[in-house]
């Protein structure tokens, strides 16, 4: 594992293209695996760090049950398999905030969970870890490590992807933080990680980062960072997923993803974490139909990004290659100087720090 990574400035080709390709967490199509499947290709002969899970294909007629998971079963099958792949140590992610955003849907035989916002207004801690332990034990039971979850954005009716259709707790960071709390000791006690979405906020937005950047300079307020900085002084937090959003207030030239002042100065140092930090996708509009994809991928690791999430599900298309040419855009990136070394050590060792807690 990059876990016996020792700080070098010199590394073969061979162990470059390891480390590199751990940072990528990585989706495929089909609900089973083959030893000749893109899966295959992807954990056993690349050795990504990480696969996400959809139900739903994008790319495809956008039916339900059309991409990795239909049924229990097939899905913990599935997972095991990918397992062996990964030697016991690949990362398998997927959605489950409960409400509108559920990968594991009542349709598979899985338990409907209510949305962030219903259980908010419930406001009952017996509630809110009922609903928890529920949704951690399936994700548990499915094979799947990483919740990618909870949203601690604050509510705002006003932004269509989160407060419109009710994937925020609250207006209150105290509150948030409290619910997201529980949700995260749950997981926990299931040997589940969680991710904290989407930082610096994105809850403010009156616009939806799938379809194309969104500028929440004039709507973000400083206090929409108070959730990460609780959570993060409670040792609660595995990973943080950043947003494709302008805010000038933070930085007027990069959206969150690509933000070193954003990454590295406010959540990096300001705040003081040190985990792992996840990109939102990388081929979403908001980041694709601005940046070409390999300058994308420079600015957003050396903004502080140690995983990369390319779903291949998204309305910009599947292409099975397209793993192996990032990592190749990313080792060619290292190799001349765009990205220093030490980055690419340092996003290792803590996704082999979040692999051991596992």
């Amino acid at each position: 594992m990059a876990g016996n990574l020792v700080a070098s400035d010199k590394v073969s080709d061979r162990e470059l293209r390891r480390m590199v390709a751990q940072m990528l967490m990585v989706g495929f199509r089909g609900d089973s695996v083959t030893d000749d499947s893109d899966a295959a290709r992807y954990v056993r002969d690349l050795g990504v760090g990480a696969i996400i899970l959809f139900d739903v294909d994008l790319t495809g007629d956008a039916t339900i049950g059309s991409r990795n998971i239909t049924n229990k079963a097939r899905l913990q099958r599935m997972t095991a398999q990918l397992q062996h792949w990964g030697g016991g140590h690949l990362l398998i992610a997927l959605d489950q905030e409960g409400g509108r955003v559920q990968r594991l849907k009542p349709q598979y035989g899985f338990t409907a969970i209510p949305s962030a916002a219903r259980i908010g207004r419930m406001a009952r801690a017996d509630s809110t870890r009922h609903y928890a332990r529920l949704m951690a034990q399936e994700v548990a039971l499915s094979g799947v490590n990483i919740n990618l979850a909870p949203v601690v954005d604050i509510l705002d009716l006003q932004c269509p992807p989160l407060g419109g259709i009710d994937r925020c707790y609250a207006s209150s960071p105290s509150v948030i933080a409290w619910h997201a709390g529980m949700l995260i000791d749950e997981h926990h006690r299931q040997g589940v990680l969680c991710t904290l979405k989407h930082f610096p906020g994105h809850g403010s937005a009156h616009g939806d980062s799938h379809w194309g950047l969104v500028d929440v300079t004039d709507t973000w307020q400083p206090t929409e960072l108070r959730p990460y900085e609780l959570l993060i002084k409670q040792n609660k937090v595995d990973l943080v997923m950043t947003a494709h959003i302008f805010n000038h207030q933070l930085d007027s030239v990069y959206p969150a993803t690509l933000s070193h002042k954003m990454l590295t100065g406010v959540l990096r140092e300001q705040l003081h974490y040190d985990g792992v930090i996840l990109s939102d996708d990388m081929y979403m509009q908001g980041i694709i139909d601005n940046y070409q994809i390999e300058p994308a991928l420079v600015l957003a690791i050396n903004a502080g990004c140690d995983m990369l999430c390319v779903g291949n599900n998204i309305n910009t298309g599947f292409e099975s290659d397209r793993p192996f040419r990032l990592v190749d855009m990313i080792v060619n990136a290292v190799k001349d100087g765009r990205i220093p070394l030490k980055r690419i050590q340092e996003a290792n060792r803590r996704i082999a720090r979040l692999k051991n807690r596992l």
